[in-house]
């Protein structure tokens, strides 16, 4: 039997219950890699099936590459812990070697296509929402890197809605990494990582931009512990006004530049 902490459980509660992630009757589709953060989701969403005041069914999905992937295991744990799982095999690999140019970035390419299957299957198999195990970290670092490499001020937001109509969720979205990785290494359970990414079997070069990215915001939490406390808050205190939006500069308020500095 697994041991999910008080503090997973609590977080995801209340981001539950704060966003409406999850509700009565729902069906929830969820990507398992079988790594360390959607090995903690489907955990997480089991706690919730049991004690949660109201009813809803969840599925965790794999999707193979198409490398020869052993992910057998995935099911076997999944079925120890009552846990409904299906793997889905795809030549997506294959494709990407045809698609994939030299030296080019090759990380959006496979999560567009593993994303894409995932979409198909809860369509197919009519599930509402598709939940995936996007973390604190993830949010942070994904909008740093938009910021810094795209010229835009976009993150993961804890729901939204696809365009083919498919509610994507993210449960653990107020975790930190180091909690699901403590979660994965307490109770000892064998978790897929990086040796499974498909770009290291491909002449392409390794992306830079996340990892200088999670090397600086280490950095900044090494000089202010409480700056994902800060951050987490900064982005539900958004001041548009105060932006270079042409569109709201009747709206700005009159600003004290030095009452920041």
């Amino acid at each position: 039997m697994v041991e999910l902490s008080k503090k997973i459980s609590t977080i995801v509660g209340k981001t539950n219950a704060e966003y409406g992630l999850i509700k009565e009757g729902d069906r929830v589709l969820v990507g398992f890699s079988g790594g360390k953060d959607s090995l903690t989701l489907i955990h997480a969403l089991n706690r919730i099936k049991k004690v949660a005041p109201f009813n809803f069914e969840f599925k965790a999905v794999t999707v193979t590459y198409g490398m020869g992937e052993q992910v057998e295991f995935l099911s076997n744990h999944c079925k120890e812990h009552g846990i409904d799982h299906e793997i889905i095999d795809t030549q997506i690999f294959e494709l990407a070697g045809e698609k994939i140019r030299k030296n080019s970035s090759f990380c959006s390419f496979f999560s567009r296509m593993r994303r894409g299957y995932l979409y198909t299957a809860a369509q197919e198999q009519g599930f509402n929402k598709l939940a995936l195990g996007h973390h604190l970290d993830d949010a942070m670092e994904s909008f740093f890197m938009n910021f810094f490499y795209n010229g835009t001020m976009r993150t993961m937001p804890p729901k939204y809605m696809a365009e083919n109509g498919l509610e994507v969720i993210r449960p653990l979205i107020f975790c930190r990494e180091r909690q699901l990785r403590a979660f994965a290494d307490t109770n000892e359970i064998n978790v897929i990582g990086d040796e499974a990414c498909p770009g290291l079997r491909f002449d392409v070069k390794m992306p830079h931009a996340r990892a200088a990215t999670k090397e600086l915001l280490a950095k900044l939490e090494e000089d202010n512990p409480k700056i994902f406390v800060s951050m987490k808050a900064a982005f539900s205190n958004i001041q548009l006004p105060t932006f270079f939006n042409k569109d709201d500069l009747s709206k700005s308020q009159s600003i004290e530049e030095d009452d920041t500095i």
